[in-house]
């Protein structure tokens, strides 16, 4: 009898995969096509998501004899052989006829499993870490590490049972996600309407002593610049360089202090590299970036790559924190003048109206924008770590069912 990580239930046995399950086949090589010459195509990609969209499928083209050898069949599953290594899919029904690509590996149970009880062990932390063990020099999965599987295999009918058992807990775990979302999104949207009530639309009358001002009347609007090459522009940097994607790095924040990459003197000197003071808004003036609508003040001096847009307000003028607040509700996707290739046009960005109060009245709003702001943040904090936390349980209920305590 084979042994095990830990003692099973009476009537349990550890095997390897390989005993109740037939050969594993790699599956087929071809390029997908969109249009529908042959078969739908199956990839890495489209089992990820746990789901796979069926419509949305590509297609491929193959020969009889090749779509018979690699048909795709209810009761198949499916593991990634690199990249998402882990990721597995029982197919549970075949709306279309279909193949799967070569970076995937088939296996077929024989009669003694339950597809549905392999689905959800390979989910568990005794297959995953059998999956992952190689190390991250050589993250894939191969048709001998699939059959080598130590798995934990009850009687017919307790697979039964439970397989039952975690569908019944784990539809709880869904529902439970489905309220945090619902959460999540209520606090978004919260946050939206204050926003929205805060600052006028443009053209509506405004509050007594405030008045409409375009941003480039009241601020310094320029882009950065083109970022330095080399990594001799960035060893032992002391200097903040802010490229797109730093304004998301650090989770959904207003200020950004920290960046990926920081330049040295070298560069500074070599280059003529745009400095944005503390207190300036960035945000993507070219290519998709812009379409996230991501924003953030900068909490230090840095430097700036050209593919940001940069709103240093007058400081007599205009608050930063003001300036955010409102470049909040603004969505810049409706300044795209050529979809083919997003961009802003920073002359268009300093048409834009902005609602301007005393500086006083600017400062005592955004002292109630940020106390509210932070709360809303917290629960959306709160929300993150439910969602570790369903997650740790999903994982506690598999544990369980596997071991046989459930």
């Amino acid at each position: 009898m084979t042994e095990g990580p830990y003692k099973l239930p009476e009537g349990w046995r550890w095997v390897r995969l390989g005993e109740v399950a037939y050969k594993p086949q790699y599956g087929y090589t071809a390029s997908a096509i969109s249009e529908p010459v042959g078969p739908k195509f199956i990839r890495i990609s489209d089992i990820t998501s746990g789901n796979i969209a069926w419509d949305d499928l590509p297609y491929c083209k193959c020969d009889p004899k090749v779509f018979h050898k690699y048909r795709v069949c209810s009761g198949d599953i499916l593991f990634a052989r690199t990249g998402s290594v882990g990721a597995t899919i029982l197919i549970k029904e075949v709306p279309y006829e279909a193949v799967f690509a070569s970076y995937l590996i088939r296996v077929r149970l024989r009669k003694e499993v339950l597809p549905e009880y392999i689905e959800w062990l390979v989910k568990s932390t005794v297959c995953q870490n059998q999956l992952k063990a190689r190390g991250a020099a050589q993250r894939n999965v191969n048709a001998d590490l699939i059959t080598q599987i130590l798995i934990p295999l009850p009687p017919l009918a307790e697979q039964r049972r439970i397989v039952a058992r975690i569908e019944e807990l784990m539809s709880r775990v869904r529902e439970a996600r489905r309220l945090r979302q619902e959460a999540q999104k209520d606090a978004e949207r919260l946050w939206q309407s204050v926003l929205t009530q805060t600052f006028p639309r443009p053209g509506s009358q405004l509050p007594e002593g405030w008045r409409w001002v375009r941003l480039g009347q009241v601020s310094r609007i320029y882009a950065g610049s083109p970022a330095p090459q080399g990594e001799h522009c960035f060893a032992d940097g002391k200097w903040p360089f802010v490229r797109v994607q730093d304004l998301g790095r650090y989770g959904q924040t207003t200020r950004l202090d920290e960046t990926a990459d920081y330049v040295n003197e070298y560069a500074v000197q070599k280059y003529p590299l745009r400095l944005a003071k503390a207190g300036t808004i960035l945000f993507p003036k070219s290519g998709a970036a812009i379409l996230t609508n991501s924003r953030a003040v900068l909490g230090v001096d840095a430097y700036v790559v050209s593919h940001l847009a940069a709103v240093e307000p007058l400081p007599d003028r205009l608050d930063n924190y003001w300036t955010y607040f409102w470049l909040c509700t603004v969505d810049m996707k409706e300044l795209i003048d050529n979809p083919s290739y997003p961009s802003l046009r920073l002359s268009e960005i300093a048409k834009l109206p902005i609602p301007l109060p005393p500086l006083a009245d600017q400062r005592r709003i955004v002292a109630n924008l940020e106390a509210l702001h932070h709360r809303i943040k917290a629960l959306k904090e709160a929300q993150r770590e439910t969602e570790t936390e369903l997650r740790r349980l999903e994982q506690a209920i598999l544990d369980k069912a596997f071991r046989g305590e459930l």
